[in-house]
């Protein structure tokens, strides 16, 4: 394959909801693909169910993209978020020192732990629509409803001030750069947040609560090797990133892919008990979430995948919307079924990577589209589907400010 017939990724689309065509072309015709990211380098795009769940679940990928040989995936200088070093947590991001850190972490986002949010998650809802039904018709859900909402969560979760909601915001659009801002800008995220999380640390030291934050840092002081203090730091950051940006972006999401086709949003009135499957179809048809469709991997060794041998030094990338709508796993996979039975999609990782914050997302887009089916049965997008906006120059991508009416 000669340079010039490398197509150049993400690819464009159509409408900001439809994939682009050039995702299932590549699933049925050249499932491991080479593509050209932002950065002009070169890596390898995998397109096809079992493929991707492959990369993303064994160990023989790595997340590190820190190395020599690994592509770039953004413009900065550093690469981006994945090629960054981080010396503060190479111990706790692969192997046995990931297991470690799993472990301590997960007993707090356990679906019983959960579900005992449903309530205060409610309360919240409640009053950020109370407010928006207050300003009144057309409203941006976006901004009054899709951002302060997982804000106001994971900051009640870790024990961080929600007012800080604009600063997070900032922090995690510039570290999550693809082709918007400078390693300059990036590097003065981070030395900024990880201060703001290393003073947040040390107040609930000296006050603490209720929160997971005070319990990681009782843990971290006890110096018993489960968390180190410069793990700490990457922890906290990297919950209130993650805790927000996504779900933020997957609530505006979720209401333009319903909204867009209405059918789908009165089901739900109809029959609240559709709430489950319908966000579960909303997180597998998904394609805008991630720019680049998952997080990149780089082979260790030689794999074979399919029919196709991938050499060591691969830089590859799991495009988990196009899995997600593999025929080979999903029957009619572009249809939008909330009676979907064994819809194991991707979006959420699998293997020793799952994310660990997916029982307090599903939480929250329950909640979400439980109370707008409730409280605003007459909710409608203002703008036509097709006018609706990707988000770009960024890995999360999502879409632009979602407007509703009622």
């Amino acid at each position: 394959m000669t340079a010039d017939a490398i197509p150049d990724f993400p690819f464009d689309r159509a409408t900001a909801l439809e994939p682009p065509p050039e995702l299932a072309e590549l699933r049925e015709r050249c499932p491991v693909a080479h593509v050209r990211l932002p950065s002009g380098d070169v890596a390898t795009v995998v397109t096809r169910y079992d493929d991707a769940r492959t990369v993303i679940a064994d160990p023989r990928f790595t997340r590190d993209l820190a190395r020599e040989g690994a592509a770039r995936i953004s413009t900065t200088e550093d690469g981006g978020l994945f090629n960054r070093p981080r010396p503060d947590a190479e111990n706790m991001t692969e192997g046995a020192g990931h297991q470690r850190w799993r472990r301590l972490l997960s007993r707090s986002f356990t679906i019983r732990k959960m579900e005992a949010w449903r309530p205060r998650v409610q309360q919240m809802t409640d009053e950020l629509v109370d407010a928006m039904v207050a300003k009144g018709s057309p409203a941006n859900l976006s901004s009054q409803l899709a951002l302060p909402l997982p804000v106001r969560v994971i900051c009640a979760l870790v024990g961080a001030p929600s007012t800080d909601q604009d600063k997070f915001a900032h922090w995690s659009r510039v570290m999550l750069t693809l082709t918007r801002y400078t390693q300059s800008d990036v590097d003065g995220a981070y030395r900024d947040f990880d201060a703001y999380v290393s003073d947040l640390v040390d107040r609930r030291r000296a006050d603490p609560g209720d929160d997971l934050l005070s319990e990681l840092i009782a843990i971290t002081d006890a110096e018993d090797g489960r968390l180190s203090k410069a793990e700490l730091i990457v922890t906290v950051r990297g919950i209130l990133l993650a805790g927000h940006e996504t779900t933020s972006n997957m609530i505006a999401i979720m209401a333009a892919m319903l909204l867009s086709e209405r059918e789908r949003f009165e089901a739900v009135i109809d029959d609240p008990a559709l709430i489950p499957g319908t966000v579960e179809e909303v997180l597998r048809l998904d394609t805008t979430l991630a720019a680049i469709g998952g997080i990149p991997r780089f082979a260790t060794e030689d794999v074979q995948l399919g029919e196709t041998h991938v050499p060591s030094g691969t830089t590859l990338i799991p495009n988990l919307p196009s899995a997600n709508r593999d025929p080979r796993k999903f029957p009619d996979p572009d249809r939008f079924d909330p009676r979907r039975e064994y819809n194991q999609h991707l979006t959420f990782g699998a293997g020793p990577h799952f994310c660990l914050g997916q029982p307090l997302a599903r939480l929250e887009l329950q909640v979400v589209l439980g109370t707008l089916a409730r409280r605003l049965p007459t909710l409608n997008l203002r703008d036509a589907p097709q006018d609706l906006r990707l988000r770009t120059g960024g890995m999360s991508g999502g879409l632009e400010d979602v407007w509703v009416t009622w």
